[in-house]
């Protein structure tokens, strides 16, 4: 009998596809086709088992059961039951769905997909057999995947049963480690095979829990990274081929032995972190790797090579400078990692992972080209650094604190090119009296005391200037970073003629103005915080009071372009039970309360800002608790759980408005709100009631809203409705949606 062929599908993450289809061929895989995040091919039951233990990129393989149309719910239910479950599930075995969904019409949510397929299953073989197959989310006998794009379906069992990057020996949790894949990718694309070969050197000199030490000196002992798990979907599949498995294990066993004998290259990781050292020990010792990997605590600072080693590659997951507050001490790493590779490694190769380009910047060393690699739902860049004296140059650039210090300094002591400085603003202020007197006369017939006078007007000034009318007048001031092609003395000069005539523009003194630099494509600066004076200010808008502070965040505590859908909740809210999600400071959940809603419920993951959102309330004698509730909590989880709930459409007006991006040391994986938008949103509608309304928002400028996925509801945008008069220079400065649920029941 032939053996037969499958269509079989290996997922992986975005941007790794052609590294993937590399490695399948590697591995005799003779026709692939690379599609988005993964690689399509064919191949009997040992190629598909093959894949499974010896991928190093790979998230899951598939093996392809069906396609087939779905433009009815029913089409779903009958496209699955059209197998013959009974040839790969016992009746008592037990099986768990995986359902994506995709621009479909008929089904927009994966849970109610994923019932769906149960259902099916389930029906089957409980009308043969009178029982049935349970569920196990854990480490099921099978795991079915269903993959339904707009009309198409296709249907597989996941041969691998979890994320093929869980390689075994990881049982020590630590803060956002690097993914196995990943690494493996990093040092794929870095040249770490070839000179393993020749005997070259790997330290990670932030090495973590490990990971990439573990994969490296997997690679260089032609270690199969999937022989440590004692887990994969096919285990418990009928069809399942024992005998070919065990010829593969026992051919993956004889190869790690003949690599673990010969000589292998010297593998090092340094961390300052005990707990992290520890980690990384243990793990190592899981993969029987003891004697492989030396693992030392050791600042970056002190990192150098010994006069043993041979000149090889140093390759880190260094931190992103994404969480809160910890910009500036990132950057002085990567500077004080910059100056040891110059010092210590000439000669070296090396190569890191990083988010922001301005980090790779500061370690003045030039890189090769760029690769885009994706860390979870974050696009990076790899960078890969030959290290040698010719590639050095000095960074020019400064953090914000720096920036910051340097023009005021130029403000309060003038320098002779200062003046210049001075006579080239008067342009800057010449526009900036004429925007202030328009709006000045707008606020005060709209009784607006909160406003923005200035945003970019002029190229040559790319700053916004917000006046917030308080107990006194304060003048908020931004500047949008200047591109890497404008001469930073020219834009430092610039920046300190803005600050210059500021005050006089507006009668103020100097120390009434605050100035931030708003960097480009930050996902989290509402959350970053400088200092911690603790000075806040009333201010009012609507009738509210707010607390709002010019000198500890980037962001003041109240973002002015949401005053009109402030003032629309304020005016919908009476009667209603009111929810604020990601709500930062409390300020709609303050105009929700002045409305005469009956209820509220705040909730932000941050601490700061429920307690800040508490004194807004305070300040306006909004303080019954049992109206009134604050959780602390993250919000994708917390609405994940409330929306399982049976009390679960209990809010009548909700506020939705997360972060673009967010890599929180407490949430356990990062947030894309363009990946996930239509999951969190379905999740919110789940707890709102019949007639209820749900204001989405977002500051993404290429942000694209998935309308199909909410065809049961009533979907308005009125982004151009709630950008306020004083933002209309930047049309863009956010997107909004209403989504009404019109159900009858």
């Amino acid at each position: 009998m032939p053996t037969p062929t499958y269509e079989l599908f290996a997922s992986t993450p975005k941007a790794m596809e052609d590294i993937l289809a590399e490695e399948l061929k590697s591995l005799g895989v003779t026709h692939t086709k690379t599609t988005v995040a993964g690689v399509a091919f064919q191949g009997d039951l040992e190629t598909a088992y093959r894949t499974c233990l010896w991928s190093r990129t790979a998230n899951r393989i598939l093996l392809i059961l069906s396609t087939f149309s779905v433009t009815s719910q029913d089409d779903l239910y009958n496209g699955i039951a059209k197998i013959n479950w009974f040839e790969h599930l016992e009746p008592t075995g037990t099986f768990a769905v995986t359902f994506n969904v995709k621009n479909s019409e008929v089904i927009n949510n994966s849970h109610f997909g994923a019932l769906k397929v149960k259902d099916a299953i389930v029906d089957q073989m409980r009308k043969k057999f009178e029982i049935r197959p349970s569920i196990d989310t854990e480490r099921p006998s099978i795991r079915i995947n269903v993959h339904l794009h707009g009309e198409k379906a296709q249907l597989s069992l996941d041969l691998s049963g979890e994320s093929l990057h869980r390689r075994g020996y990881r049982d020590i949790s630590i803060s956002a480690p690097i993914k196995e894949n990943l690494a493996a990718a990093m040092l794929l694309r870095s040249g770490w095979p070839a000179i393993a070969k020749q005997g070259g050197t790997l330290l990670d000199p932030m090495c973590g829990s490990g990971t990439l030490l573990l994969e490296g000196a997997m690679m260089a002992a032609d270690f199969a990274p999937g022989l440590l798990r004692d887990y994969f979907g096919f285990l418990g599949w009928k069809k399942h081929d024992a005998t070919c498995w065990e010829k593969l294990i026992g051919e993956a066993e004889q190869r790690k032995w003949v690599g673990m004998a010969k000589k292998m290259p010297v593998i090092v990781g340094f961390d300052q972190d005990r707990q992290t050292v520890h980690a990384a020990l243990g793990h190592i010792n899981n993969a029987r790797l003891h004697n492989k990997i030396h693992i030392e605590r050791r600042d970056i600072s002190d990192a150098k090579p010994a006069e043993a080693w041979q000149p090889g590659l140093v390759i880190c997951n260094p931190p992103y400078g994404e969480r809160l507050g910890d910009e500036q001490e990132t950057a002085e790493l990567y500077t004080h990692f910059g100056e040891t590779l110059k010092t210590q490694f000439i000669g070296w190769k090396a190569a890191l992972i990083i988010s922001n380009p301005e980090l790779g910047f500061r370690l003045g060393i030039r890189s090769q080209k760029p690769i885009t690699l994706y860390n979870g739902a974050l696009e990076c860049r790899l960078l890969r650094l030959n290290i040698e004296e010719k590639a050095f140059f000095t960074p020019k650039a400064q953090t914000q604190e720096e920036r910051i210090a340097l023009v005021t300094a130029a403000v309060n002591a003038p320098e002779p090119d200062q003046e210049g400085a001075k006579v080239s603003a008067e342009m800057f202020a010449n526009r900036l009296k004429k925007n202030l007197k328009k709006w000045r006369q707008w606020a005060k017939q709209n009784q607006i005391r909160c406003y923005r006078v200035y945003d970019a007007d002029l190229p040559e000034y790319a700053v916004a200037v917000d006046v917030y009318e308080a107990e006194q007048t304060w003048i908020n001031v931004q500047e949008y970073e200047p591109p890497k092609s404008i001469d930073q003395h020219k834009a430092d000069q610039r920046l300190a003629g803005v600050m210059a005539e500021i005050p006089g523009v507006f009668g103020v003194s100097r120390d009434h103005v605050f100035l931030k630099i708003r960097r480009r494509q930050r996902k989290t600066d509402q959350y970053e915080k400088f200092s911690e004076l603790g000075r806040f200010h009333t201010v009012e808008e609507g009738g509210c009071k707010l607390r709002v502070n010019f000198e500890d965040y980037l962001d003041t505590g109240l973002f002015l372009d949401h005053r009109p859908i402030r003032m629309l909740i304020q005016q919908q809210a009476q009667g209603k039970r009111f929810l604020n999600l990601f709500a930062y400071t409390g300020s709609a959940t303050v105009h929700a309360a002045l409305g005469g809603a009956k209820q509220t419920t705040t909730i932000d993951m941050s601490n700061t800002y429920i307690n800040w959102a508490k004194a807004n309330m305070a300040l306006n004698n909004q303080v019954d608790e049992n109206q009134h509730q604050y959780i602390q909590a993250d919000c994708l989880e917390w609405l994940e759980t409330e929306a399982r709930q049976a009390y679960k459409k209990r809010f009548d007006l909700i506020f939705l408005d997360p972060p673009t991006f967010s890599n929180s040391k407490r949430m356990e994986d990062a947030f894309d709100i363009q990946e996930n938008h239509v999951a969190l949103i379905n999740n919110a509608l789940a707890l709102l009631a019949v007639g209820g309304m749900l204001y989405f928002s977002t500051n993404f400028r290429r942000f694209k809203f998935d309308h199909a996925a909410f065809s049961a509801f009533t979907v308005t945008d009125i982004s151009a409705a709630t950008v306020p008069a004083d933002f209309t220079r930047n049309s863009k400065i956010h997107y909004c949606w209403s989504i009404k649920n019109d159900a009858t029941s």
